[in-house]
């Protein structure tokens, strides 16, 4: 049982490293296989097919996200710096998600479905409580942030062609990224304070 978990395992890690680089259509469950050090068969055997092979690598990551970033409605500016510097900490992991977003297919991500409304609907819950303003509904806001705090991953065709020196004062760029989703948090209801 050991030996299936590690061979699992080595080929989630393999197949991690084929899909951020090529995506689900130009992967090779050859070379995945042969970089895990296993038999082909056996990627079929425990995925049953790259498709499902893919979309499994995608889930565990995502899962991976969601515990190391814990969403703070009430502190979306301090969400979007810890979303910036993990994204700059993981360029495959925003490749992979490129990919998915370049070859979507009927990839069931009910999980991915259910932290995005959890959020919504806790900044909804933050904008009741006045922590958060109302001039953007939850789902425009939410997208903007991730949008700002992203912006620089090697995927982003804005930041990097836009503002190339930014990743080269890190510090700067984080605190640009704050104030400028503080603004939006704030909304309109911020104009007069």
């Amino acid at each position: 049982m050991k030996n299936a978990e590690a061979t699992k395992e080595r080929i989630l890690s393999a197949a991690f490293e084929e899909f951020s680089s090529f995506g689900i259509a130009g992967a090779r469950v050859d070379r995945i296989a042969q970089k895990a050090g296993c038999n082909k068969n056996m990627i079929y055997i425990y995925f049953e097919n790259k498709e499902t092979l893919f979309t499994t690598v995608l889930l565990n990551n995502l899962t991976r996200v969601y515990q190391e970033i814990t969403f703070t409605p009430e502190d979306l500016p301090g969400y979007a710096v810890k979303v910036f510097d993990f994204a700059i900490s993981n360029p495959k992991l925003f490749r992979l998600m490129a990919w998915y977003g370049l070859e979507q297919r009927d990839m069931n991500l009910t999980e991915r479905a259910s932290v995005q409304q959890k959020k919504i609907k806790q900044l909804m819950d933050a904008q009741s409580a006045g922590q958060v303003g109302t001039t953007f509904t939850p789902g425009f806001l939410l997208t903007a942030v991730m949008a700002l705090a992203t912006a620089w991953t090697a995927t982003n065709p804005f930041g990097p062609s836009y503002d190339p020196d930014a990743l080269k004062t890190p510090d700067k760029t984080r605190e640009a990224i704050a104030k400028a989703v503080n603004l939006l948090a704030k909304g309109e209801e911020g104009r007069s304070k």
